[in-house]
């Protein structure tokens, strides 16, 4: 993400004073509910896209996929921790199935650009799939090669479809960011759009 200035100094100053906390890998208890989790640029855009799908009854934005333990927003931003930004779902299969969220997943960003999203430009902005089981898996992977198969990309699909490894939850401050910063200007210009182009597309698939 790109910021002014003074939203760097803010963001630095409240990234210092806060650690984020690990939570745990597995699914929650409750049958009911399942877990994705996704990689695909700026978390706060993701964030803001699967909020108002209908059946995910929480979005937390975090970090995953690195080698440093409970890494804080200025850590990750080096693009040295190996951590990606991630959106970890959890929603009710009941009314939304996991392929679907894949299908909102790989329509709501561009898969074919290594490591780079838009401004975003980094390891920490991967088009990513962290699969929580072998089923979630085996759909990534035969969604993924039907999408390749139809040629929907020019270029080809560089999603990396991993392991779920250990999901550090963002500070609070990155938490539900567009709906506490609309006026930001990086929520103006680039997560706005993103929203308003993705509820036209998925309009049968919003909350009501």
């Amino acid at each position: 993400m790109k910021f002014p200035l003074l939203l760097l100094v803010a963001l630095a100053t409240a990234a210092s004073a806060q650690k984020p906390k690990t939570l745990p890998m597995s699914e929650p208890k409750n049958q009911a509910t399942a877990t994705a989790t996704f990689g695909a640029g700026c978390f706060w855009c993701t964030e803001a896209v699967f909020l108002g799908v209908k059946g995910v009854e929480k979005v937390e934005s975090g970090y995953m996929g690195g080698t440093v333990k409970n890494p804080t927003y200025a850590q990750v931003s080096t693009g040295n921790t190996g951590h990606a930004e991630v959106t970890r779902i959890t929603y009710d299969p009941k009314v939304i199935t996991y392929e679907e969220l894949l299908e909102i997943f790989w329509n709501t960003h561009d898969p074919t650009t290594l490591n780079k999203q838009g401004a975003d430009e980094g390891t920490q902005y991967r088009s990513a799939v962290f699969y929580n089981s072998d089923e979630q898996k085996k759909i990534a992977e035969a969604y993924k090669k039907q999408l390749e198969a139809s040629h929907t990309y020019k270029n080809p699909i560089v999603t990396e479809i991993t392991p779920a490894s250990a999901f550090y939850i963002a500070e609070d401050y990155h938490q539900n960011y567009y709906a506490l910063n609309p006026n930001q200007g990086y929520c103006q210009y680039v997560i706005r759009p993103k929203v308003e182009k993705f509820k036209k597309q998925f309009e049968s698939k919003l909350k009501k």
